[in-house]
């Protein structure tokens, strides 16, 4: 993290208590579940990341500072350009609106930053985010810091080490890691010193949820898009 967006340096954060949003225990609310089948917003997955950080690291209201700076946005896209990141992108006509941004490493997602520009776009890019999660076969999402939006979600506090077994297992599932394995060419040596399983590790499947979009026949006009929000809703409502 940043102390601002001018701060040129980058500082490490490692809290005592960690917030996760357990996969199996997303909330879905009777409101949330209406608009995800609506549709009402148009969701789509990494066709403007760059874009999505950019919309994360605006001034808000609730939010007059960020820490996104301009080495994390650097090393962020570089992360996308090597399969390693992801967006969720919310749309209302052709405006982006809202949806988030993070890390994938093995089975676990890292979120990095959400946003919300209209009322339940963040709401919506997180349901969509969990969906993808569990249809891939995901073990882990870490959200770093407890909010009452969240919480209100389904986030968790757990002790750090607690987390880090949870990490670790999610990182030691052996298998292939991907087809981008040059981004995590350091891990090896860095993560024997704290006991982080080396790589190859097993990765999650970021497409297995456009899979069953396409058995749900999404039509043409989604070919770049998420699957619609009946689908969504069907895979959050087994958990909630």
């Amino acid at each position: 993290m940043a102390d601002g967006a001018d701060d040129p340096s980058v500082h490490w954060v490692e809290p005592r208590l960690r917030a996760i949003l357990p996969l199996d225990g997303f909330h879905l609310s009777r409101s949330l579940k209406k608009v995800i089948v609506s549709d009402r917003f148009r969701v789509t997955t990494d066709t403007v990341f760059r874009e999505m950080m950019a919309l994360c690291a605006e001034p808000a209201d609730d939010r007059p500072t960020t820490w996104i700076n301009p080495v994390i946005k650097t090393s962020y896209e570089r992360l996308f350009q090597l399969g390693h990141a992801h967006s969720v992108e919310c749309w209302l006509d052709d405006e982006l609106v809202g949806g988030l941004y993070g890390v994938s490493l093995g089975r676990a997602f890292f979120g990095e930053s959400m946003v919300s520009r209209a009322r339940d776009a963040s709401k919506v890019a997180l349901a969509h985010l969990v969906a993808r999660l569990l249809a891939g076969g995901w073990q882990l999402l870490d959200c770093q810091f407890i909010t009452p939006h969240l919480e209100s979600l389904g986030a968790i506090e757990i002790p750090q080490a607690d987390y880090l077994r949870r990490l670790y297992s999610a990182l030691s599932d052996g298998g292939a890691f991907g087809a981008a394995t040059g981004a995590v060419g350091a891990l090896p040596a860095a993560g024997a010193a704290v006991g982080v399983p080396s790589p190859p590790f097993a990765a999650g499947d970021w497409a297995a949820l456009d899979a069953l979009g396409a058995a749900a026949d999404l039509g043409a006009g989604r070919a770049t898009g998420s699957p619609p929000g009946y689908v969504i809703a069907q895979l959050l409502t087994k958990t909630s």
